[in-house]
């Protein structure tokens, strides 16, 4: 993929670094968006950890160019200079929609306000969720999409989940996960006709650092990297029939194993379902 432009926002930790990673390691240009930008900001932000410099000396090992972008995407005007940058050469051909500040502050003065119900929900949760996470993915995919057309080629990944669907914890995050659902299917139809595809993608449990801090809460037998769900990225931009998943909802995992793709450990999650999430 060393021809291949990606931008991936809300990379500085998590998720969106670990896909930022496995495609560098597939030789591609990848641009990444974040707030925090140093090790000394990461310890005073509320996850207390991961930075773009942090990424970028992670990086250095990897064949692919990287090109890191501080930006608040809660700012439109920070979100839409970063694209206007990232588009001045008129090449981009993935974008990973990932900023999501929403599992920030879960605890608060000691309280798990995360599974309160939905009257006694924070209002910045719903900013952060809705006002942020999604107002930018809409924004970086309508700045990014005449670059797609015009190269008659691409791809728009906005990361979800299964409280798309039910209930899982918190009825704000449910309201974000179903929207980014939506969002990629009705993306989908308006960019069929230029062969670019939208789709929705589901990690399963992904060993970031905010899960391993607590990580005797969880059962790993069945985790993924960060950089699994990117592997999967990289493998639909591959895929020859990429625009028959357009406009669908899919598990990293199952594509995985369509792929035949297997994690940085050499091993294959098996693909969550419903009745994993209950």
């Amino acid at each position: 993929m060393k021809d291949v432009v990606a931008l991936v926002t809300g990379g500085s930790r998590g998720i969106g670094r670990g896909i930022a990673l496995a495609l560098l390691a597939e030789g591609g240009t990848v641009h990444v968006t974040g707030r925090t930008m140093t090790e000394e900001q990461a310890r005073a932000h509320p996850q207390g950890s991961g930075s773009l410099e942090g990424l970028r000396a992670e990086a250095k090992v990897l064949p692919g160019r990287l090109v890191l972008h501080r930006c608040d995407h809660g700012i439109d005007a920070e979100t839409e200079a970063v694209l206007e940058q990232v588009c001045r050469d008129r090449r981009l051909d993935i974008l990973v929609n990932n900023a999501w500040p929403g599992y920030e502050r879960m605890v608060e003065n000691d309280d798990f306000t995360w599974a309160r119900p939905f009257w006694q929900q924070p209002t910045w949760r719903w900013n952060s969720m809705i006002d942020v996470a999604l107002r930018s993915a809409f924004i970086v995919s309508k700045m990014a999409a005449p670059t797609m057309i015009d190269q008659r080629r691409g791809l728009i990944v906005n990361i979800s989940f299964w409280a798309a669907e039910m209930f899982n914890g918190n009825a704000i995050y449910g309201v974000a996960k179903a929207a980014t659902n939506k969002m990629a299917f009705d993306f989908a139809h308006d960019l069929k006709a230029h062969n670019v595809a939208s789709l929705a993608l589901y990690p399963g449990l992904v060993r970031t650092e905010a899960v391993m801090r607590a990580a005797e809460f969880f059962d790993l037998s069945n985790s993924e990297s960060p950089q699994f769900i990117g592997r999967v990225i990289a493998g639909l931009w591959k895929d020859a029939e990429l625009m028959e998943k357009s406009g669908k909802v899919h598990v990293a995992a199952h594509l995985a194993k369509e792929y035949g793709i297997s994690d940085i450990d050499g091993l294959k999650p098996r693909p969550l379902t419903a009745s994993d999430i209950v």
